[in-house]
C-alpha cells in the first residue's frame, strides 16, 4: 500500500514567540512537526504495520524543514520528501503549497493520503481538502477512527462533540483530529535508523513548476501576538452594588454594552 503523509513545520506554542517587523524571530524560535501532524504520521505507520507497503512523509518548505522530516522517520516512516521551495518563493499560500503538491503526486502511485486536521500557526484547514480536489480523490476530515477493509474504508468523524460514521473507498485522503490515536515518541534505534533512511530533495523545477504557477492568491497584511491578558477585578459589597458596579464596568471599560 502507497501510504503518504502530509507535513508541516510549525513553531512551538509551548515556547515564547517574538514577532518582529511582522514576521516570527526564526533565532528565538523552536519548531517542532505540526502536532496534528503527529496523529497522521501515527496512523500510517500502523496501516502499513497492518496492511503492508511504504509510508512517505512530504513537506513543503525550507531546509530546516530536514530536522521535522527526520523526526518523522525516527518514529518509524520509511521515507521523506522535502519540497524546498526557500530559493525559489518568498512568499506563499495555501495555494501554493498544494500546487506544489499536486504537481508531486502527479507522478505518484497514492493509495491514501493523510494529513493534520489544521496547522496550529494558521489553522486554515484547507491543504487536505483542497489537494484531494486538484487530484480528484474523496476527502474526510477530522477524522478520529479508520478501519480499511480492502478498497473499502469505514471512518469516524468529530463533528462538533458528535460523531459521523462514513464509508468510501480508495484511494482516499483524510485529515487527522485528537482522539485518533496516540503519537509514539521517537526511541533511540529508531533515531539511529532515521539517519540512514532516504530523504529526497526536490525543488519547484523539479516539478516543471516555474513561479508563476505557485503565486500565492493572498497576502498577509499583519502578524501579530495577542494582548496580554489583564488582572481581573473582583467586585465587593452587597449584590445590588456589585451588578451596579458590574454594568457599569461592562459599558465603560469593557465597552460591550
Amino acid at each position: 500500500m502507497n501510504i503518504y503523509v502530509l507535513m508541516k513545520k510549525t513553531f512551538d506554542t509551548e515556547e515564547k514567540i517574538q514577532i518582529n517587523g511582522g514576521v516570527i524571530e526564526d533565532e528565538g524560535a523552536e519548531y517542532i512537526i505540526n502536532p496534528y501532524d503527529e496523529y497522521a504520521i501515527e496512523e500510517a505507520i500502523k496501516i502499513r504495520d497492518e496492511h503492508g507497503g511504504e509510508v512517505t512523509v512530504v513537506t513543503v518548505g525550507d531546509e530546516e524543514s530536514e530536522k521535522q522530516l527526520r523526526t518523522a522517520l525516527a518514529m518509524g516512516a520509511d521515507k521523506a520528501v522535502l519540497i524546498n521551495t526557500e530559493e525559489d518563493l518568498e512568499e506563499g499560500d495555501q495555494y501554493t503549497t498544494v500546487r506544489v503538491l499536486e504537481a508531486y503526486f502527479a507522478d505518484q502511485e497514492v493509495d491514501i493520503i493523510l494529513a493534520g486536521n489544521v496547522a496550529i500557526d494558521e489553522a486554515s484547514g484547507q491543504v487536505g481538502p483542497r489537494l484531494a480536489d486538484r487530484l480528484d480523490i474523496p476527502y474526510v476530515t477530522t477524522i478520529t477512527e479508520l478501519n480499511i477493509d480492502g478498497d473499502t474504508v469505514n471512518i469516524v468523524r468529530d463533528v462538533e462533540g458528535d460523531e459521523e460514521k462514513i464509508e468510501t473507498s480508495l484511494p482516499l485522503l483524510v485529515t487527522c483530529q485528537q482522539g485518533l490515536n496516540e503519537p509514539r515518541y521517537p526511541s533511540l534505534p529508531g533515531i539511529m535508523k532515521a539517519k540512514k533512511k532516504p530523504l529526497e530533495e526536490l525543488e519547484i523545477d523539479d516539478l516543471d513548476l516555474d513561479e508563476d504557477d505557485v503565486e500565492a492568491k493572498t497576502e498577509t497584511v499583519k502578524v501579530f501576538l495577542p494582548p496580554e491578558k489583564e488582572a481581573g477585578k473582583v467586585l465587593e459589597g452587597e449584590t445590588d452594588e456589585q451588578v451596579k458596579e458590574l454594568v457599569s464596568l461592562l459599558k465603560s471599560e469593557a465597552k460591550v454594552l
